[in-house]
């Protein structure tokens, strides 16, 4: 177990001023939340030294020689031909915006992991990829559900891990340089290198917080998963990894877990920021599981990990987007909602939006 195994930032009440004990969410007893301080936010843009790498971090092997070979034998990364019939039934229904001010939470799906939150006065970007192709996949099979022109201005973007479908480059080079990006640890040179002048990275625990034009702050967590990081040949976990729970003035909370298997780390997410008001969670790109079980979580373990948060709605992601697995393209989404049911779930807890859809928290 390494030092970052347990939250070492935190309060009686998970520091939102919520009144500390057990929470009944979703048909289930949560953990309390620990008795230790919460983390004081990290000054922005901070100059940070990291580690050279964070495979300690890891919580399943990296893919090894066996993997490799296994892989290139049974070469089933890809859905069958005849599943792809199924893309033209995959939802797609853009829209506009939700109109937002101070006190409105709201989010719309983009696709894949891309999310437009609108939180305590700020739009903030998740994992934005609006490119039609990106390295190592087809072109993606839905379009993005936003325009980009239809954006209002962007006050932060946050990135779960530099794979190529969470980190593209060619989206963020729209943006204007002094977008508040905030990443994980190690990533920051990558985005200085491309111009960017307010770049924040923490490590798992750690916090920082935002003031948009209204002078409303949103605090934004980052915390782990089951995950890793790689982008070449040569940078093998040498960022860090994890997901992002956002908190306004109110005390709303949203979490978006990135990319990320299923495990321990959500029931400790949960204790350490009770009363998640909306999970982002992934739903796809989990087939085989031999491979991408330690990575990906599939359907069943999505609605497990909605549980052991504690959360009071789920909305998925991460599928229906590009083909990144063997999968068909519908399977996610109706392996939720089967897995939804027999949980015993309420159903206007699960917002399962089409591409481009909204929904208004509060």
């Amino acid at each position: 177990m390494t030092d970052t195994d347990t939250p070492t930032h935190q309060s009686p009440d998970g520091g939102t001023g919520r009144r500390p004990g057990l929470r009944f969410r979703s048909g289930r007893p949560s953990l309390p939340a620990p008795d230790t301080p919460a983390a004081a936010p990290r000054p922005l843009g901070e100059i940070r030294l990291w580690p050279n790498d964070f495979t300690a971090r890891l919580t399943a092997p990296l893919p090894g020689v066996a993997m490799l070979a296994r892989m290139a034998r049974e070469g089933a990364l890809r859905p069958r031909a005849e599943a792809l019939l199924d893309i033209p039934r995959i939802p797609f229904e853009p829209g506009d915006l939700p109109v937002a001010d101070a006190t409105t939470t709201a989010v719309t799906w983009a696709g894949h992991a891309s999310w437009v939150i609108r939180i305590g006065g700020l739009t903030v970007l998740t994992d934005p990829v609006w490119s039609r192709k990106i390295l190592g996949t087809p072109a993606r099979i839905t379009p993005v559900g936003v325009r980009w022109e239809d954006l209002p201005p962007v006050d932060a973007v946050v990135i779960s891990h530099n794979h190529y479908d969470h980190l593209d480059a060619p989206t963020l080079k729209r943006l204007p340089r002094d977008t508040a990006l905030f990443v994980p640890a190690g990533l920051a040179r990558w985005c200085r290198r491309r111009g960017f002048t307010r770049v924040t990275e923490l490590d798992w625990w750690e916090a920082a917080e935002l003031t948009g034009p209204g002078g409303n702050t949103v605090r934004f967590d980052f915390v782990p998963a089951h995950h890793w990081s790689k982008r070449t040949l040569f940078d093998t976990c040498r960022s860090l990894w994890g997901g992002w729970v956002l908190t306004d003035r109110l005390d709303r909370r949203v979490y978006f877990a990135g990319d990320t298997g299923y495990g321990h780390w959500f029931e400790r997410i949960g204790a350490h920021y009770p009363g998640i008001d909306l999970a982002l969670l992934p739903i796809g790109a989990y087939d085989p599981r031999w491979m991408l079980g330690p990575v990906h979580t599939d359907p069943e373990e999505a609605v497990r990990a909605f549980r052991d948060l504690g959360a009071s709605r789920m909305a998925p992601m991460h599928w229906g987007t590009f083909l990144l697995s063997a999968e068909s393209p519908l399977e996610p989404r109706t392996r939720l909602h089967a897995a939804w049911r027999t949980a015993g779930l309420p159903a206007d807890a699960l917002w399962d939006l089409p591409v481009g859809g909204s929904r208004v928290l509060f």
